[in-house]
């Protein structure tokens, strides 16, 4: 098994990064998480793997931290969730994130994840909630977490950026860090009023 690659960055898509190493190109599939770690092309970068095998076909997942490809591991050996599935929910929800979701049960944020039902956010709290408590991981209920939280505010002022032509990412970037600042009391116009300053 191939635990990681060290090579210059020959090629990136969000989802998809070619590493060459040794005159070798590796297609790595990532999560958009570990896609904006990337370094631009040309430059080196090291990337945790798991190397997935089936009988059509040999598929290398990325991930910039170890502990992102912990957490894959953990989701993929929960029934009903494949590789793809997994990679999904690290690119909707960074690991921490994902992690205080399963912690606090809150199944409405892992169900939120495209893809992923009711049964399915339940099972995925139920296998895995135990297994991070044993493993010392806390819920941090003390942070809040606007992504997690359902806060429709947020939320409309994210589609109103998003039509204005603002990057999604670079919007819920801005926004997180906004009512980190300024808590959650904002109106929609003075949040989006802050986030284009």
């Amino acid at each position: 098994m191939i635990a990681y690659i060290t090579g210059k960055v020959a090629h990136k898509e969000p989802t998809l990064v070619i590493l060459e190493t040794n005159g070798i190109g590796y297609e790595i599939h990532i999560s958009l998480y570990t896609s904006t770690a990337l370094p631009k092309p040309g430059e080196s970068y090291k990337l945790f793997t798991y190397q997935h095998i089936r009988e059509d076909a040999q598929t290398l997942y990325g991930f910039g931290e170890l502990d992102e490809k912990t957490l894959f591991l953990d989701l993929i050996g929960v029934s009903g969730i494949g590789p793809n599935t997994a990679l999904t929910m690290l690119s909707t929800l960074a690991p921490n994130e994902l992690r205080q979701a399963i912690l606090m049960e809150n199944v409405k944020a892992v169900q939120s994840i495209k893809g992923i039902g009711s049964k399915t956010a339940q099972r995925v709290i139920l296998e895995l909630r135990d297994k991070m408590k044993k493993a010392g991981i806390l819920a941090q209920a003390d942070t809040p977490n606007y992504r997690m939280s359902a806060n429709p505010v947020r939320d409309e002022a994210l589609a109103a950026l998003v039509t204005l032509g603002i990057p999604k990412p670079v919007a819920e970037k801005s926004l997180d860090t906004i009512l980190k600042r300024e808590g959650d009391e904002l109106s929609v116009e003075q949040l989006i009023r802050l986030a284009l300053k």
